[in-house]
């Protein structure tokens, strides 16, 4: 998926800006490195790594027991004095809103600018994935008894994981939180992407983040079920049986590509086309996807880009690396791309495994 715009060489949305941490990069350099190399950073945890975790070893020890994580380090870790945090205000925070209000700032930094110095309005528009921290939180009952249960809330509530950053960072454009599942970075993106053309704000930043404190354990692998069976994701292939859960953050900043060019910004990428849809009850469950609704989303994306399929060489799929969404991905997309040119396709899963809430911005980011 592809951000709105119009067509023309100066139409569309130019990403200006970009940081991002995943599984096995504490950088977009060493992103790049690893996919660029083949690395997979789906690692496996040794007997003392779940023993740490307090995993027992009866539990561990069997058959169908995974030690499988996409291995992202520092999601514990946060400059709460540089942000303006108590450390016990930090404490309370969910790891998805510190991160991502720490990448924000180096995406920020990445595009040259500073807020303070900056005429026109910025907005934000982030997701993060479902709050598995608080239970943590509240555990700690003389802690939340200090800080009060207004502080904790304002710490974990998702409606305001974009609006810290607009606070923190000085911003004044639009602000929005929100959350789409798989979708919700790109989904981000393409609101951003919409609220530039519309001029409700001069620049944006976008992205998405997931951190799950109980991915670092492993998992039990049940048959019939979406994880993986040996800890691979295998996108694309005929022994894809299932996908592993990973962390992850990411962000671009957006401009208006006239705009970008007038300014003089370094165009990492031009952004053409975007749409949104929904496949409603045509599928066969809640949790598949449908031939006929991505291939129409996919065809609406190419026609705002003023893009023929024909112009297209490859394609940032979503590539779970289960038996039951990769066919349908492939077949929505050879409709899509009704084309006698040969059309690549990748996904970013096979390296990092599936991101939940950052998933999208992750093959963005690869793609860019």
């Amino acid at each position: 998926m592809t951000a709105a715009g119009g067509g023309g060489p100066r139409g569309g949305v130019a990403v200006v800006g970009m940081a991002g941490r995943f599984p096995g990069a504490a950088d977009l350099s060493a992103f790049w490195a690893n996919l660029r190399e083949g690395v997979e950073s789906i690692g496996r945890l040794s007997e003392e790594e779940l023993e740490a975790a307090g995993v027992p070893g009866e539990e561990s020890g069997k058959p169908d027991y995974v030690r499988a994580v996409p291995r992202f380090e520092g999601a514990d870790e946060f400059d709460a004095e540089f942000f303006g945090y108590t450390a016990r205000e930090a404490q309370v925070m969910d790891p998805q809103h510190r991160l991502f209000l720490e990448t924000s700032w180096q995406a920020l930094e990445d595009a040259g600018y500073d807020a303070a110095r900056h005429d026109g309005a910025i907005g934000v528009f982030g997701g993060a994935g479902a709050n598995r921290y608080l239970a943590h939180v509240h555990s700690h009952r003389r802690l939340v008894d200090t800080l009060g249960r207004t502080q904790v809330l304002v710490g974990n509530e998702l409606g305001f994981l974009s609006t810290r950053v607009s606070y923190k960072l000085d911003l004044k454009g639009p602000s929005l939180s929100l959350r789409t599942a798989c979708s919700t970075a790109l989904v981000a993106v393409h609101t951003a992407c919409r609220s530039l053309l519309d001029g409700e704000c001069d620049m944006a930043l976008s992205g998405g983040v997931h951190v799950d404190p109980g991915l670092n354990t492993g998992y039990v692998h049940q048959e019939g079920s979406f994880l993986s069976p040996d800890g691979h994701v295998r996108p694309f292939d005929a022994d894809a049986r299932g996908t592993v859960f990973g962390t992850g953050v990411g962000v671009v900043v957006l401009k208006r590509l006239e705009d970008a060019l007038a300014d003089r910004d370094t165009v990492h990428a031009v952004i053409r086309g975007s749409a949104v849809n929904n496949d409603g009850a045509v599928k066969v469950g809640f949790t598949a996807p449908s031939v006929s609704g991505q291939a129409a989303v996919v065809a609406a994306a190419l026609a705002r880009a003023g893009l023929d399929p024909g112009g297209v060489d490859y394609v940032e799929a979503h590539g779970t690396g289960t038996a039951l969404g990769d066919p349908i991905e492939v077949q929505a997309l050879s409709r899509s791309y009704t084309t006698d040119r040969r059309v690549r396709l990748g996904t970013v899963k096979g390296n990092v495994g599936h991101l939940d809430a950052a998933a999208g911005i992750a093959g963005l980011l690869k793609t860019v």
